[in-house]
């Protein structure tokens, strides 16, 4: 197995861990009366605005979770050999992109963005 690859696939599946385990914490536990699903919350946010933006939250942990399980695939000689390079730069586009929206919509401030560019960085080096 390719260990770079391998490494990618752990930080992104800890990404969508840690991303979906904070979101919980840190921002639905106040938007939510009761039940799994938020419904209310902030006056600014109506409550299908509350519900979507929960969903869309745990759809980026789902993402991610597939994109570790084709990085894990990958990193299997077989895959590596039939994709032949061209996945990989692909991914690591995504990863790249992803951290660098995060890094610009804060400033720096929320610290996603350094675990994205590190993947990113983490794929590419599957490459040498």
């Amino acid at each position: 197995m390719n260990p770079w690859l391998v490494a990618a696939a752990a930080s992104v599946f800890l990404i969508g861990l840690v991303h979906s385990w904070l979101g919980e914490r840190l921002v639905f536990k106040h938007l939510r009366r009761a039940g799994l699903v938020p419904d209310g919350g902030e006056p600014a946010l109506r409550p299908y605005q509350t519900r979507i933006l929960w969903a869309s939250w745990h759809v980026v942990t789902a993402l991610a979770w597939a994109l570790a399980w084709v990085l894990l695939c990958l990193a299997q000689p077989a895959a590596r050999a039939a994709s032949a390079g061209t996945v990989e730069p692909i991914i690591a586009t995504a990863l790249a992109v992803s951290g660098g929206l995060v890094l610009l919509s804060n400033r720096g401030r929320h610290p996603a963005w350094i675990a994205l560019l590190a993947a990113a960085a983490l794929v590419l080096g599957s490459l040498r």
